[in-house]
């Protein structure tokens, strides 16, 4: 596990193959094994493979040129009906992101992280788009496909960032 997670990279090239319906299976209950508040699971996904859909959402989105090559997007939404207090479904639904990423990872993917919140607008036109209900909020869209270009590993280092006990 630790490998997969020092090798995971936001990958933003992608080669021609497709991805399986049966890898966005697994990447999604990958998804769905991570932790939310009071197990609420205020999750929901929109898997688009449709291009059109896909260069629609580039539109909205400034920072998802990477979805022109990206065989499938997956997006994740969460649920203010199913949260226990404000904003929670921020917090599951990027628990639930990150563990998609890394199955990606591990099953020899590549993905991108396309935040929406806290962009307002981006976040009403996205749900305007994907016709989502009221109380599904767009939180971000997943950009995954099969790597053509492995980016580098940038510098990381604890120094400076741990504390012991206090400040």
């Amino acid at each position: 596990m630790l490998e997969t997670i020092r090798n995971r990279r936001s990958v933003r090239q992608f080669t021609s193959d497709p991805v399986t319906q049966e890898q966005v299976e697994k990447l999604l209950e990958a998804g769905i094994m991570a932790p939310s508040a009071m197990n609420k699971q205020p999750w929901h996904f929109i898997v688009c493979r449709d291009r059109e859909m896909m260069e629609r959402f580039q539109t909205v989105h400034p920072y998802s040129k990477m979805l022109f090559q990206a065989p499938v997007m997956i997006l994740v939404c969460g649920d203010t009906q199913k949260q226990p207090g404000p904003h929670f479904y921020q917090q599951d639904c990027a628990a639930c992101t990150e563990n998609i990423l890394l199955a990606a990872q591990a099953m020899g993917l590549g993905g991108c992280w396309l935040g929406i919140p806290p962009q307002s607008e981006r976040e009403e036109q996205i749900a305007a788009l994907f016709g989502l209900p009221e109380h599904i909020k767009p939180f971000c869209g997943i950009a995954l496909g099969v790597p053509s270009v492995q980016p580098p590993q940038p510098e990381r280092s604890l120094h400076g960032l741990v504390h012991e006990n206090r400040w």
